[in-house]
């Protein structure tokens, strides 16, 4: 419950309770009390009723007092729910939008100007993080085509090399292989924060995706033993990057080798209905997506146990 509501409750409970009290006052005072005398006789002593007429009015201009002091707390809360609001609406992207103030420099401006400060700064150490990732993995590329190349010409060219050796060679190179994908997607993800990154949104047939995704998944699949079921595949049209839509379909058939059981399948499904389009990808995957990690699921770099089992 907000401070306001809390005011405003006390307020409203203390009118209430005045409101009371003036009327139970004023039907004793001028009801019940002149009755009483006419009834004894002696009307003529409670003729002196000027001072309990404002003793009255001024018991009933409490309530009204406590409404302009309602008014006033409201008015002086204002820039604080604005800031509140304000401050709702930050994120990563918009760190650099000013907050409220009210320019009275009382305490809620200066806290105001204290947060601008503050997400000013915040935006300044992303954008060094941004600007640090994209160096960074600029920087490792150059060695890593390095390391990819030489460890390509040597298994190109040792024909006579023993198997033990060739075997440990071929795991450097899908471990630098692995390496070069894990900084193309750093940098990709750096330029998507920094806005670097065009989507070139054209009308795609993502029916026809998914079926190339599918005899993609055939070939991941052959060597895990594993079964690529397509149930339904519809012919869906949407407005998005092709590329991107081939790269995220690659990325849960990838996931979709990678946690299964041996032996198992991978059911791929489009479906479109009335107002959206269904893609379903499931395996046989034995552990599954604990409830924890489901909270935390569209994060990035968001790894399940299983998964940080495997690796």
């Amino acid at each position: 419950m907000t401070i306001s509501r809390r005011i405003g409750i006390g307020y409203s409970i203390m009118a209430a309770a005045c409101v009371l009290v003036v009327a139970w006052l004023w039907h004793h005072e001028f009801v019940e009390e002149p009755a009483e005398y006419a009834a004894r006789g002696l009307g003529d002593l409670h003729k002196d009723t000027a001072v309990e007429f404002y003793t009255v009015c001024f018991l009933a201009s409490v309530p009204v007092l406590l409404g302009i002091g309602w008014w006033w707390t409201r008015r002086l809360l204002a820039p604080l729910q604005a800031l509140t609001q304000a401050a709702q609406r930050i994120e990563s992207s918009n760190l650099r939008m000013p907050l409220p103030r009210s320019m009275n420099n009382d305490e809620v401006d200066t806290l105001a100007a204290v947060f601008t400060s503050m997400t000013g700064r915040l935006d300044a150490s992303f954008q060094q993080i941004r600007e640090f990732t994209l160096h960074a993995s600029h920087e490792l590329k150059t060695p890593l085509t390095v390391m990819r190349a030489q460890l390509e010409t040597a298994l190109r060219d040792g024909g006579a090399l023993p198997a033990a050796q060739t075997e440990w060679i071929e795991s450097l190179l899908d471990e630098v292989q692995r390496l070069s994908k894990i900084v193309d997607s750093l940098a990709l993800l750096t330029k998507a924060d920094a806005g670097l990154v065009t989507l070139e949104c054209q009308p795609v047939c993502l029916g026809e995706l998914v079926r190339e995704a599918h005899e993609d998944a055939l070939i991941m699949a052959q060597p895990h033993g594993l079964k690529v079921v397509m149930d339904a595949c519809d012919d869906a049209q949407l407005t998005g990057d092709r590329h991107r839509l081939r790269q995220l379909l690659l990325i849960l058939l990838d996931n979709a080798v990678k946690y299964n059981r041996p032996g198992g399948a991978i059911q791929l499904s489009l479906r479109a209905r009335q107002d959206a389009i269904e893609l379903r990808v499931t395996n046989d995957g034995a552990s599954g997506v604990t409830p924890e990690t489901q909270r935390h699921l569209f994060g990035r770099f968001v790894r399940g146990k299983n998964a940080a089992e495997k690796a």
